[in-house]
């Protein structure tokens, strides 16, 4: 049978066209197969580092201290009475919370460590030596006996002891674990001292129980809530978490907006090229200038929607809400703070962008996003001892002492720097630009390395043609 000329065509079109399954086609199944397991793994991986950090917490919550002193009838002019209110809410305290699984640590002190100085005690707490303190103020005692014997009406109950905390020093850990052990505690304390104040008003046949204040009764006993730095408003927090992933990504996507650029100063023209020490200095300087225009944008953002950025820093010891680190100034340094941390954020990923090439680069960005966040944005005394590497990342870096009988756990990073500008919490922030300028200057030591790769592949894959 002779086949027609368009029958012919379809034959030979047949034996073009094969199909996915095909012999042929087994070593482009096996690259595709190897290039999304590698993907699938290295996706799990960094995926896994953000949820590992949180695997430990409430087991390691014990890293949370919070202090106890008890100043009751204990300095002039009150050293003469002999004390009840305060003995008596430390025993409450030390008996009921220390044995409490997955808690914060309740650590006793005298005021002798303080000099007695119970505004020693509030420094403590914002120089962030402690998470929180309770102090029993000196009075406590005599107080609540004059108020049941004189029959005092406008004794208040809150000015026996004080709740002292600074939560814009990290508003997660503050309000998921240390206010809502503190408030666990306020409310243990009242209920079980009600109970034993009543056995000594009812002993004592002296009184005459009709001249008593209802409150000098129950709740005979409160606590004044002292906020140091209160995390406010709502809108301040992409500044200090989310936001900095956005730092991060602007920084990574500065890359390919520029490359069109040095590529076009690196072709030949005229039959002359630029000097590679020029272009290589044109990328660094270029991208410090792209970083600081963007950084300057990025730092706009708080200032429209109304974050403060003219207040004054206030007094240490001083509830002080939205106190400015350095006044009016401070909205230049959040944008130096921005423009340091998008460099050395920004460089290592164009470093390894030009080391790993396309696609791998965006797994770079995977990584990079997630192992800072998770080591920025979460307390790592609360991680497992594997994310101690996140010690040395921009967004993190902590240092641990102990100086007499105090614990310090004082942190340094990104997120802590941003904090102190816009609360006016304690400052290490010459620390926090300390930590970055190391990154960057690691970064432009390597980078010349770095421009070098791709050129090296693609010689490379001329010599395999």
């Amino acid at each position: 049978m002779t086949l027609s000329r368009s029958e012919l065509e379809d034959n030979e079109l047949e034996e073009l066209v094969i199909p996915i399954w095909h012999k042929d086609l087994e070593g482009l199944r096996s690259h595709v197969l190897l290039r999304w397991s590698l993907t699938a793994g290295f996706i799990l991986g960094a995926l896994s580092l953000f949820s590992g950090v949180l695997s430990r917490t409430e087991d390691n919550l014990s890293a949370l201290t919070i202090w106890i002193v008890d100043f009751d009838s204990a300095i002039a002019p009150y050293d003469s009475f002999e004390p009840f209110v305060g003995p008596m809410i430390t025993e409450i305290i030390m008996d009921d919370f220390p044995s409490a699984n997955q808690s914060p640590s309740m650590v006793q002190y005298t005021p002798h460590s303080f000099q007695n100085d119970s505004m020693a005690i509030r420094r403590a707490v914002y120089e962030q030596h402690v998470y929180a303190a309770v102090i029993i103020n000196a009075n406590a005692t005599t107080t609540l006996q004059a108020a049941v014997t004189s029959g005092n009406d406008s004794y208040d109950p809150l000015g026996i002891a004080q709740v002292v905390y600074n939560s814009a020093r990290d508003e997660n850990t503050y309000f998921y674990y240390i206010i809502p052990a503190l408030s666990q505690l306020q409310t243990t304390i009242v209920q079980k001292f009600g109970p034993r104040w009543i056995e000594v008003i009812l002993s004592n046949k002296s009184l005459d129980n009709s001249l008593i204040p209802a409150q000098a009764i129950n709740p005979a006993i409160g606590f004044t809530e002292i906020d140091l730095r209160p995390f406010s408003p709502a809108v301040a927090t992409p500044s200090v978490s989310i936001g900095l992933i956005y730092l991060i990504i602007i920084a990574y996507f500065a890359f390919p907006f520029l490359m069109p650029i040095h590529n076009r100063l690196n072709n030949k023209r005229q039959g002359r090229s630029v000097k590679p020490s020029h272009l290589l200095l044109w990328r660094l300087m270029s991208n410090f200038v792209a970083y600081f225009v963007l950084s300057f944008f990025y730092s706009l953002v708080p200032l429209a929607f109304g974050i403060p950025f003219s207040n004054s820093r206030g007094f240490e010891t001083n509830v002080v809400s939205n106190g400015n680190a350095y006044g009016k100034g401070s909205f230049v340094v959040y944008w130096m703070l921005n423009w340091v941390g998008m460099t050395a954020l920004g460089l290592p990923s164009e470093n390894m962008a030009m080391i790993m090439g396309a696609p791998w680069s965006a797994l770079w960005l995977t990584f990079w996003v997630i192992s800072n966040v998770c080591t920025g944005f979460y307390p790592l005394y609360l991680a497992p001892g594997f994310y101690k590497w996140g010690y040395i990342w921009p967004l993190h870096r902590s240092k641990f002492s102990r100086t007499g009988h105090v614990h310090d756990c004082i942190t340094y990073d990104v997120v802590e720097a941003s904090r102190t500008i816009l609360f006016g919490t304690y400052s290490r922030i010459g620390v926090d630009f300390g930590v970055l300028f190391g990154w960057v200057g690691v970064s432009i030591l390597l980078f010349p390395l770095a421009a070098a790769i791709p050129g090296w592949k693609a010689a490379a894959s001329k010599c395999k043609v």
